[in-house]
Order: structure tokens, then C-alpha cells, then sequence
């Protein structure tokens, strides 16, 4: 798991954060860092960078 339950719920606010949400959530996140690292890759490139997301 890459997010943290409580930091999510805490930038919600009062807006109620529903059971499926953090587990959508961490896989979109998981997606996103893997396609950064396939283009840093591509660029021959052992560094993330913010221009990778």
C-alpha cells in the first residue's frame, strides 16, 4: 500500500471516504509511478523526475 489511509481521509474533511476508494486509489498511484519509471527508463535515465509523471 502506498497511501496512507489517514492523510487521504484528512484531506477529504468532511466529505466521507468510501471502503473502495483508498484501494482505487493506491492503483492508480501504483500505475502512475510505474509509467514514470518506464519513460526515465526509455531516457536512459536511473532517476524519476517530476516531468516523468
Amino acid at each position: 500500500m502506498l497511501i496512507v489511509k489517514s492523510k487521504v481521509k484528512e484531506l477529504c474533511g468532511e466529505i466521507n471516504v468510501g471502503g473502495d476508494f483508498i484501494p482505487a486509489l493506491d492503483k492508480h498511484v501504483e500505475h502512475v509511478v510505474k509509467e514514470a519509471i518506464r519513460r526515465a527508463k526509455e531516457n536512459n535515465r536511473r532517476t524519476v523526475l517530476g516531468r516523468d509523471v
